[in-house]
């Protein structure tokens, strides 16, 4: 690995200490052997023995007792993976695709973020926030602004512990540079995280069921490439006729309330809501709309962030000049606010106790390095990255296993293509997009030793988040492997599948 003390001065005690041969001696011989445990681990298996299931099944009833309910999957983690395998506490090995929701991108287990992390456990704080930081936090920060200074008019980075708590304060940044604009828009199925203020602005019922409403929002029509298709009449194509509606349906709601937004929050790529994309074209047509309405751009890039053919979703997409504000997380390991010098607030709207652990400040410098510093985006000349050849990966398999059960796969208006996402977030549509299916599928693959989830509403798909940074191609025939026993359980119980019924097009205005 880099040394995290590359980054540091050598005039402290501290600078000696943690470069010392003592810290970097046990920190080799602490990863030399993971790599010989983590050798065992090479493949999908079921608990170690009877004994250990028993125990495993106690584990998960003290759990349950702790949190108020039961885990959605079986799911308590031994502290040992390898790759894109990870072991759990009875001993089964299960194969994960979905990585914590996008967290785990060089899976479980590093060797190179294991000691990354040792790294950072030989500081004196196992927690920096922003009054008390080592340079740690400016490492990880530095590294965020300066890459998304190549390709946009961000200038700043602000550190925060979760998604969420990076967007709470994105949303304060807004609104401070807007007063007294007091709305923000969103697109119908985003999703923004879990605090209260986030809840409300998400586009989930149950996610904000019980919470007074406070936080005034108004929703639009994310990009639909199914209505696009049906769209197109005489000289004018589908995909306009769409983009040319979104921009009347915002433009109504700037007409209503005047001067009243602060925000548009744009989820580039729509994580919960079903992996959904949209043409680069739709996305500047609204910003453009904000710009001139003293609307602040803000990108939310928390599950988008490294994922896509560049390290920022929105410079992928060309949108780099039009961002005010972004927000970032997961693969990050800490989660940021950025934005640019017009939006930088005043002091004391933005603080926090809690930045992120010294080892997560120290493992997220240096997922940050590997990503600066790989093969995983486009390159200058246009030769496709590992996550672009991944994605073409994902597709061909699934494209197979179409073609061999077309049965599992009815069409389904909603939606262009059974298979979609963009780089890294992937997912595909079986059984109709039916709630039912999709979910009791999830289930089957973690019971055949496969860990995925889902995502969308009506249709739902099957999402993965899979960890491209150390996964190859001989890991997809593992995967579908798996995926196919878990689907042939679920056609078997749940069959036969029929698609679903269409939906009249409804213009929305005539402009």
């Amino acid at each position: 690995m880099t040394p995290a003390t590359t980054t540091k001065t050598k005039h402290s005690f501290g600078a000696e200490f943690r470069s010392g041969s003592a810290v970097n001696t046990a920190i080799t011989a602490i990863t030399d052997d993971l790599k010989k445990h983590q050798a065992k681990i090479t493949g999908v298996r079921g608990p170690r023995d009877d004994a250990a299931r028993v125990s495993f099944e106690a584990l998960m009833e003290q759990f349950a007792l702790v949190r108020g309910r039961p885990l959605l999957y079986p799911y308590i983690g031994s502290g040992l993976g390898n790759g894109p395998f990870v072991e759990l506490a009875d001993g089964s090995v299960k194969m994960d695709m979905i990585c914590g929701i996008g967290v785990h991108f060089f899976g479980h287990g590093d060797p190179d973020l294991v000691a990354a992390a040792l790294q950072g456990a030989t500081g004196d704080l196992t927690m920096q926030g922003h009054l008390m930081a080592n340079e740690d936090a400016l490492a990880c920060g530095k590294i965020i602004r300066e890459e998304a200074a190549r390709c946009s008019n961000l200038k700043h980075a602000f550190l925060g512990g979760s998604g969420a708590m990076a967007n709470e304060n994105a949303l304060k940044v807004c609104y401070q540079k807007n007063e007294p604009a007091s709305r923000v828009i969103a697109f119908n199925h985003c999703f923004m995280g879990r605090s209260t203020t986030m809840a409300q602005i998400g586009d989930s019922a149950g996610g904000r069921q019980g919470i007074p409403l406070s936080t005034l929002v108004d929703y639009m029509p994310f990009y639909d490439h199914a209505m696009a298709r049906r769209m197109s009449a005489g000289d004018i194509s589908g995909p306009t006729r769409v983009i040319d509606m979104a921009v009347w349906h915002l433009e109504q709601y700037i007409q209503r309330y005047p001067g009243q937004h602060a925000s548009f929050i744009f989820e580039l790529v729509q994580g919960e809501g079903g992996f959904n994309t949209a043409l680069p074209e739709f996305h500047h047509a609204l910003m453009e709309v904000c710009k001139a309405n003293g609307i602040a751009v803000w990108a939310d890039e928390v599950q988008t962030f490294g994922r896509t053919d560049r390290m920022f979703c929105f410079d992928a997409l060309g949108l780099g000049d039009m961002i005010d504000v972004c927000c970032i997380g997961k693969m990050s390991q800490v989660c940021a606010a950025l934005f640019t010098d017009e939006y930088n607030p005043k002091p004391g709207l933005l603080s926090a106790t809690f930045m992120g652990s010294s080892g997560a400040l120290n493992v997220g410098r240096r997922v940050l390095e590997r990503l600066r510093d790989g093969d995983f985006y486009t390159a200058p000349d246009g030769t496709p990255g590992r996550i672009a050849k991944h994605h073409k990966m994902f597709r061909d398999h699934v494209g197979a296993l179409i073609g061999k059960h077309p049965d599992w796969f009815p069409a389904n208006h909603r939606v262009v293509d059974l298979v979609g996402g963009f780089g890294g977030m992937v997912r595909f549509t079986p059984f109709g997009g039916r709630k039912d299916a999709v979910l009791a599928l999830c289930k089957a693959c973690f019971e055949e030793g496969l860990i995925l989830f889902y995502c969308g509403h009506d249709p739902y798909h099957i999402r993965m988040l899979p960890p491209l940074g150390i996964m190859e191609e001989k890991h997809w025939t593992t995967v579908f492997e798996l995926l196919e026993r878990a689907m042939t359980k679920i056609a078997s119980t749940m069959g036969p599948f029929e698609s679903p019924t269409p939906r009249p097009i409804h213009a929305g205005g005539n402009h």
